[in-house]
């Protein structure tokens, strides 16, 4: 049975003032304050909001920028990209494709063999699923990704 993702609204009640501050006004955490910038345990991102999953620690790299950064997401259909012209910068937002959560960014900057892009995401805006509490947690087909490390 394939899991429903959607904008929660009991999720939107329960966050915090910066995780809806970040993710329902479009906010920014500050550099190296995020809970996952400096995370390197194996596992899933997922929307904070409805529970979609996003990115994947296998795809996760040190960007030196104080957030998580991501080569790719872990579903492209449940990340969307819009344009950005805000503060005075064009820039592509990336936001949950069900939830409808303001993420991050994602810019041209990323590892060159990797694809090129780097989505630069905050940690507030994402709850992390170790790969042990994969099954648990009902996110077990990812298991695969991480078939290396558990090896």
């Amino acid at each position: 049975m394939a899991r429903e993702y959607n904008r929660n609204p009991a999720a939107v009640a329960a966050l915090s003032p910066e995780q809806y501050h970040v993710t329902q006004e479009n906010g920014t955490e500050r550099a190296f304050t995020g809970e996952y910038w400096d995370n390197h345990e194996p596992g899933i991102y997922v929307d904070v909001v409805s529970g979609e999953p996003l990115f994947a620690s296998v795809d996760k790299f040190d960007s030196g920028t104080g957030w998580p950064s991501f080569t790719k997401p872990l579903e492209a259909g449940n990340v969307v990209e819009k344009r950005d012209f805000s503060h005075l910068m064009v820039r592509t937002e990336v936001r949950s494709a069900f939830g409808d959560s303001h993420l991050g960014h994602v810019f041209t900057d990323g590892p060159r063999a990797a694809g090129g892009l780097r989505y630069c995401i905050n940690s507030t805006a994402l709850r992390f699923i170790h790969l042990d509490d994969l099954e648990a947690e009902g996110y077990g087909q990812y298991r695969t990704l991480f078939a290396k490390e558990e090896a």
